[in-house]
Formats: C-alpha cells, structure tokens, sequence
C-alpha cells in the first residue's frame, strides 16, 4: 500500500499545468465545422456565416412568434442544414481551398429548387405526393432525396448512409424478398415522392429535429460560449475530486451534466474528456480505463433527463405523451446507471489502491460559486420551465437562452454584446446541422418502413422467432438495436429502432414507455460497443490508448447499463409505473443489485474478493434486479453473506477502512 500511495503522489498532476496546456491549445476556440476551412472575411466564410445566423432567426421566428405549414417549415430545416453542410462538409479528401467546388453547389441546387417546387405548387402537390406524381414531382424528389443521403453521408459517415440505400432497395425490389420480408415493390415515382413527404424524410425525426432538438442545440451553444461548461467541470471536481478515484468521479458528474444536452457520446467525450482523462491518467488510472471511464459517462449522458440528447422529445412525440412523463420515467434508470458507474470507479480505485486529489489541487467552491455560480440560474430556468411550469420545449429552450444572456452580464468576462449573441447564433445553427442531416436521412427509413409495412412485419418476425417468450424477444431486441446503432448518432438510431422493434414489445404487453426507453438504452450503448464504438475509440485518442482495449473496458465498465434495461420491462415500476410500494421498494432493490454487479466485476466489495465470492456476489446481482419480494430476499441474504465475511476478513488484517 505504502508503495502504490509513493506512485500516486509522484503522479498528482498539477491541476494548474492542465488548465495552462488547454489554454495554450485553445481548446474553447476549437469548432468542428466538417472539415472545410474558408478564409477569415472572405466572401465564403461570410456566406456560411449569414445562412447559420438565418437559420436560426428563422427557427426562433417560426416556434416562438409565427407558426407556419409543417411542410414549409421542415423542408426549410433540411434545406439551411444542408446548405451548411456542403459548404463545410467536404465530400472526399482533397485540399481544403477556399472555394466551394462546382459539385457541392449542384448538391446545395438539388435541395433549393425542389424546396422552390412544392412551394410554388403546393396546392396541386399535396394531393398527387406519393400518390399519382407526375414527371416533374419524381425528377424534384429524387433530386431532394439524393441531396439529403449524401448530406447523411458527408455529416455522419457511411453507415446511415448504406443502411438508407438499403431500404430504399427494398423499397422497389420487395417483390422478390422471401417470407415476412415479401411486399409487392413499389414503382420509383410513388416511392421517391412519398420519400419527399411528412412521412418520410419531413417526418418525425424532422420534426424533433426543428420544433425541439434546434433550439437546445442553440442553447448549448450559447452555454458553451459563456464558459459554463469550464464551470460544469470544476462544479464536478469541486463534489468528487477528493473521493478514491476522484478524478474518474468527476467525470460522472460533468458528464451527467454536459451530456443530457449535447446529442452526442462523441461529443461529450471530446468536451468533457479533455481535461478529465489526463486527471485520471495522472492520478493512477491506465490509459486505456481513464479512456472506457470517460466513454461510459458520456454515453450515460445522454439517458439524464430533463434533455436526454433531445431523445427525450423524440420519444414523447411518437408516444403521444406529455414530455414530463418521458423526463420523469428515466430519472430512476439513470440513476441506477451512474449509481453503477460510481461503485465500478470506486471498487475499481481501491483494488488498485488510488487515491483522490489533494485539497490544494482542487478549485474552491465557494470561490467558483462566487465567480461563476450565475451561470447555474439558466439551467434552472430550463428545469423550472420543462417541469413546473410545463412550458412546451422549445419555449423552456427560449426561455433558457434569453435568462442566459441576461446573466452573462453580471461579469465582463462572459457578458454578451449584439455581436456575440449574433456569432453564437451563426455557430449554433453549425452545431445543428449534423443532427439535421441525420434525422433527414432517418425519415428515409421510416418512410420505406411506413409505406411498404416492414416496420409492423419487424414486429411479428421478432413475436414469431422467440416463439412469444419475452426473454427471448428482449435479446433479440437488445442486439438488433445495438448493431443498428452502431456508427449512428443516438437520435437517429433511436428513430430508426423505434418504428421497428417497438411494436413487437408492446404486443408481448411490455407498457409503452419501458419498451421505448429500452430501445433508447441499447441506441445510446451502441456507441460503446465494438466493433463501431464511437465515443470508445474517440476518449481512446484522448488518452492515447489502444481503441479496441478501450472498447472492451468500456463495456465491462457499463455492464450494468446493459442490465439496467431488462430491469424495467421486468419491473415498471422502475419507470414510475406502479404503487407508491413498488417503487421504493424497486429502487433500494434495484441500488443493492448494482453494488453487488460492480462488485463481482471490479473483484472488491470490502477487500479483494475470492473467485466464489465473486460468483455470490453475480447472484446476488441477478436475483436483487430481478422484480419479486423472493429474489429480492434471496440476493439481499447472498449480499449480506459476502459483505459479514469480507468486514470480519479485513478486520483480521487490520486494513484501514478507506472512505468511498
């Protein structure tokens, strides 16, 4: 112990030297545009920079003072996303120049003048869409619907991109499909213009995408510009930094905060982790598990409600529930996620003998607070909106960002003139524009799953191949959701698994809510998942480790993630669908269960454990999360065995009790 506590102290990393390095490497300055770079004041860096500002000014306009027609709207949504995207999102590698090559102009054509079309023919065009479209119609939705797959492809890479192709295969070549798979095909012209319609890629992935996730990605561009989220980390290392194995409990928090909004595992690895996963490598961590800490609390972000990466939103759009009720349902789930991370990091720390950070490395609270602890009263307003005053989303976002203004001013070192307001509002509609494609390109998907009926035929194929066993229909769920969501953002893979896995769920009388949270669950877990573990092999650069070391340690890290979801379809309760009863009782359960899985992964309860504590201790897991008053009394009895024995064992050796 003496020699692990020398090695720590020789590692304690100087929480000042970090700062001084990210400062020098400037990373608040950093934006992802796609790639292209245009000279500063040149006539393209302004192009780009006016169309993200009217983008903005035209989403702000049209949810918060004057509506209009959804057809207007959304594909007015998809054509500024795409815009940018071709503007700075380059289609192969090349030199980036200071132009826009002929090629991204005829991509940016083909979304404008389709755009143009149904605008001016939208009386005649609503009713022949999909329908009986005639020559033009099919020659302007073709044009539309290839400009937007190469827009997936450009924003978020070839997965969307292929499994889009896919199904429009399938689209036109059904016919010659076997069995449940079979549908008569449709002609080009009907499906292609369906495609160009609000069932498919104006759809509902469009909608979430204009009427809610826009705004909050406004919002968290204003945060980031704002410095709250420098602020969100040394609120974090502040609460946890002097735990055992602080540092990787930072992240936690930070992350839980930093990912409920961000949209995006990778994202919130490279914000977050940038500071986090050089503190754990400096306190005692291997590269490799500082990297699969910082994957599994990022993705974990994005199931912390009130925002959820805007699948909150989503989910109460298909559902047809109020957005409190989605909010409200995945509080437990996620605390039972991080409950696990925080016992992983913990056993994990004292199994390796890590310490926390020493007082002195560690920001003062009360001086942060003081300073910084203003730009905590936005985050509030949100929450206040969202879920006491029940405002519609994109109003509590309104509400948020108009609140964070006006509390920027309380220092001259975030205040917020006309110009930065009007630069904040170019760069958050480039933030947006990812998200944009993608859900463009998930309309795609459940257009074809709409119009040829594949998404009700999913259903029986899965009712039918686990012959009605429930067990069965989830494991097959679990792993048709993760390979979906592999190399897909969330929303989209959420979008996507939705329309095709739910169904069969429901109709093995899993309640509505808890079939679609854990679809939600195995779309985030995706991206920790190898072969295509995204937020894994981005926290792997971070920390300069080996990706697919980092993605296996992810995993074993967020077992418990990959539990948690069986665990509320077994027990509704754990989603608030039950008595009073029920679920306090699901949640002392439920904490126990994730405390003995950390346990039997990280080989430490009170000490080192033996192999057959070990396997005690994984039953113990098991039958505390599974729902019933004699599992539960037979996991607390095998916990309670394992935890009297390991205290009367560390009594003998006299080990000092370390404080979690």
């Amino acid at each position: 112990m003496a020699e692990n506590t020398e090695r720590i102290t020789d590692l304690q990393v100087d929480i000042k030297e970090v700062e001084k390095k990210l400062e020098e490497m400037n990373i608040k300055d950093i934006e992802i545009s796609g790639g292209r770079e245009f000279k500063p004041g040149g006539v393209m860096s302004v192009a780009v920079y006016v169309v993200g500002l009217a983008m903005s000014l035209f989403h702000i306009y049209i949810l918060t003072i004057r509506a209009i027609d959804p057809w207007y709207f959304r594909t007015m949504h998809v054509v500024f996303a795409g815009v940018l995207v071709f503007a700075l999102v380059p289609g192969w590698k090349t030199k980036r120049p200071d132009r826009l090559p002929i090629v991204d102009m005829v991509f940016i054509l083909m979304l404008v003048a389709p755009a143009a079309y149904i605008f001016i023919n939208f009386d005649e065009w609503i009713y022949r869409v999909g329908v009986v479209p005639e020559t033009w119609d099919f020659i302007m939705s073709l044009m539309f619907v290839v400009a937007v797959w190469e827009m997936a492809r450009r924003a978020t890479g070839w997965p969307l991109a292929v499994l889009a192709a896919l199904f429009i295969l399938y689209g036109h070549f059904g016919n010659y499909m076997p069995g449940l798979f079979y549908h008569k095909g449709y002609d080009w012209d009907r499906m292609i213009t369906y495609l160009f319609s609000l069932d498919g890629i104006l759809g509902l992935p469009t909608l979430a995408s204009a009427h809610y996730i826009f705004l909050f990605v406004l919002f968290g561009a204003f945060v980031d510009s704002s410095g709250a989220g420098r602020f969100f980390v040394d609120f974090a290392r502040c609460i946890a930094g002097r735990l055992r194995g602080g540092p990787a409990k930072v992240s936690i928090v930070s992350s839980a905060l930093i990912g409920t909004a961000s949209g995006s595992s990778v994202a919130n690895v490279v914000v977050d982790g940038v500071l986090n996963i050089p503190l754990m490598k400096a306190s005692g961590f291997r590269g490799a598990v500082a990297g699969a800490i910082e994957a599994m609390n990022s993705t974990g972000g994005q199931i912390v409600p009130p925002v959820m990466g805007a699948g909150a939103f989503l989910m109460a759009e298909i559902l047809g529930i109020p957005y409190p009720k989605v909010a409200l349902a995945a509080v437990i789930p996620a605390f039972f996620y991080f409950g696990a991370a925080y016992f992983m990091i913990d056993f994990y720390s004292a199994s390796i003998g890590l310490q926390g950070l020493r007082k002195e490395q560690l920001p003062v609270f009360h001086k942060i607070m003081a300073e910084k602890g203003y730009l905590l009263i936005p985050i509030i307003v949100l929450l206040i909106s969202l879920m006491v005053l029940m405002y519609s989303p994109y109003r509590a976002a309104m509400y948020g960002i108009l609140s964070l203004i006006v509390v920027s001013w309380v220092r001259r070192s975030t205040r917020m003139g006309p110009k930065t307001i009007l630069d904040v509002l170019s760069k958050g509609a480039r933030g947006a524009m990812e998200i944009a494609a993608t859900c463009a390109a998930a309309g795609i998907i459940v257009g074809i799953l709409t119009q040829t009926g594949l998404g009700t035929k999913f259903a029986m194929i899965i009712f039918n191949y686990s012959g009605g066993n429930l067990y069965i229909a989830l494991i097959f769920t679990m792993i048709i959701a993760i390979v979906l969501g592999m190399g897909m953002p969330t929303t989209a893979a959420y979008a996507v698994c939705a329309s095709v896995l739910a169904p069969a769920l429901i109709q093995l009388n899993v309640p509505e809510i808890a079939a679609h949270l854990f679809i939600f669950y195995f779309a985030c877990l995706s991206a920790l998942t190898p072969p295509v573990a995204l937020a894994s092999f981005a926290a792997a650069a971070i920390a300069s480790a080996k990706t697919w070391e980092v993605g296996w340690q992810g995993m074993r890290f967020a077992i418990a993630g990959f539990i948690i979801p069986f665990m509320f379809v077994l027990g509704p309760a754990m989603v608030l669908e039950g008595t009073a009863v029920e679920i306090v009782t699901v949640l002392i359960t439920g904490t126990l269960g994730v405390i003995a899985l950390a346990a039997a992964v990280q080989t430490w309860l009170l000490t080192r454990c033996a192999t057959w504590e070990r396997l005690v201790l994984l039953a113990s897991a098991v039958t505390l999360i599974k729902p019933g008053w004699l599992t539960d009394v037979i996991g607390l009895g095998l916990l309670l065995v394992v935890f009297f024995i390991q205290l009367q064992r560390r009594k003998k050796v006299k080990a000092p009790f370390t404080s979690t």
